[in-house]
């Protein structure tokens, strides 16, 4: 470590804590996915809070547990999933930037809502870059690995004004049911009118078979009305993909860019972040969205 470098310590990572920024776009015909922050608005916040750009890498923290210590002081911010904040024991709320002083060490706990926290310093992460982005890519491996006890990850230095605000007035993530505008898919027309009326009216339990590829959903079967196979065809974030069993796949950020099962409906981009902090046992409604 240079003298003027700047680096976090990992206690702890937590169930799973990954590096991630807006992701590498424009890379689907080679093969390798977007991937990037799974609630694009909630780390975008975090790095706005800090003073960061929007699109500097920071860490995503599922169901809280990291544990931190930094060697500089530092400014963090705590967005998405709501989860108790703790500074050498003393506590801070998320949606607002926390100074830490050096060596001091930093807690997440558990979130009261939600599956994912987006944890930003300011100065932002200064990993290497994989293909033009530090994000981790769990389904391809591409990308930083996860954090694990014991690592340390670079803290860049920082640039620009540092912001003048106390509190963020975000809403935390709901544990209710979830409405989700959606557009029919290019494969609406391999289902049965009940289907698409069954999805629309339905109810969708998130199983506990999700990650940052995709949410498995249990609810109404959705039928098909034909049978021959369907080549494998290109596959974007929010798609809901349905297995022969009828049952949905909503794809989040790490989906695979092509996939062979049809695509009934998509989940808009925007309410793509909503589906993101979704717990297992939460419930969907997909709605149509409205157009002008």
């Amino acid at each position: 470590m240079t003298p003027d470098s700047r680096q976090l310590f990992v206690l702890d990572p937590g169930p799973l804590t990954t590096i991630q920024d807006a992701g590498r776009p424009g890379l689907a015909s080679l093969g390798i996915g977007r991937s990037g922050a799974a609630d694009l608005g909630s780390y975008r916040l975090a790095n706005r809070l800090v003073g960061n750009r929007e699109d500097d890498a920071a860490l995503e923290v599922t169901l809280g547990g990291l544990a931190l210590r930094a060697d500089h002081d530092m400014l963090i911010a705590v967005t998405g999933a709501p989860c108790p904040i703790a500074v050498s024991g003393i506590g801070y709320g998320p949606n607002g930037p926390v100074f830490v002083q050096a060596d001091q060490r930093v807690v997440l706990g558990s979130p009261t809502t939600g599956m994912r926290s987006y944890l930003a310093v300011r100065g932002g992460l200064r990993v290497p870059e994989v293909l033009g982005s530090r994000s981790t890519d769990i389904l391809s491996g591409i990308g930083p690995d996860p954090l694990q006890g014991g690592m340390t990850v670079p803290i860049g230095d920082p640039y620009g004004a540092q912001p003048d605000l106390d509190l963020a007035a975000v809403a935390a993530p709901s544990e209710a049911d979830l409405t989700l505008s959606v557009t029919p898919g290019p494969r609406a027309d391999w289902f049965t009118p009940a289907s698409m009326r069954d999805l629309l009216e339905g109810r969708y339990e998130v199983t506990g078979e999700s990650n940052r590829v995709g949410m498995r959903l249990s609810g109404p079967e959705l039928n098909r009305s034909r049978s021959d196979e369907l080549p494998s065809e290109g596959m974007v974030v929010g798609a809901l993909q349905v297995s022969p069993a009828g049952q949905p796949t909503l794809f989040l950020a790490d989906h695979p860019v092509t996939g062979g099962y049809p695509v009934i409906a998509v989940v808009d981009r925007a309410d793509v972040d909503l589906a993101a902090q979704a717990r297992p046992g939460q419930h969907l409604l997909f709605r149509l969205a409205s157009r002008r």
